[in-house]
């Protein structure tokens, strides 16, 4: 899991939503209608940006200090934080008794999404 933090510059509308660009991610832009929303769609928005990113191969820029970011009237700056799994699908050899291979057989079940939703449990 890779964890980022960008500074986002958040710019307040007529309206009282919020428009969100990130300096250091020309394109990443989202919007919010209360300030709590905009919140929550930053992160969301930097999340899929960073996935999006580390999907294509492409390379992750460097954050620019919270300081150093040019800010106007009505617009403030905070740092939004998100971690991004490597969703990959990975092979491992797993060992099962013989007669719990026969039930998820029998029952039509994916021992690979089985697996995947118990370890998701578990590890939550």
């Amino acid at each position: 899991m890779a964890e980022y933090v960008y500074p986002a510059l958040f710019h307040k509308n007529d309206d009282n939503s919020y428009t969100i660009t990130y300096p250091d991610l020309p394109g990443c832009i989202s919007e919010g209608k209360s300030l709590e929303n905009a919140l929550y769609m930053a992160e969301s928005a930097l999340t899929q940006w960073m996935e999006y990113l580390s999907d294509s191969k492409q390379p992750i820029p460097d954050s620019t200090p919270m300081q150093e970011v040019a800010v106007e009237s009505g617009e403030f700056v905070n740092l939004i934080r998100t971690d991004v799994k490597d969703n990959r699908a990975v092979r491992r050899t797993v060992s099962i008794p013989k007669w719990m291979d026969d039930k998820v057989s029998d029952a039509g079940l994916s021992l690979s999404r089985v697996l995947q939703d118990a370890l998701k449990e578990r590890l939550a």
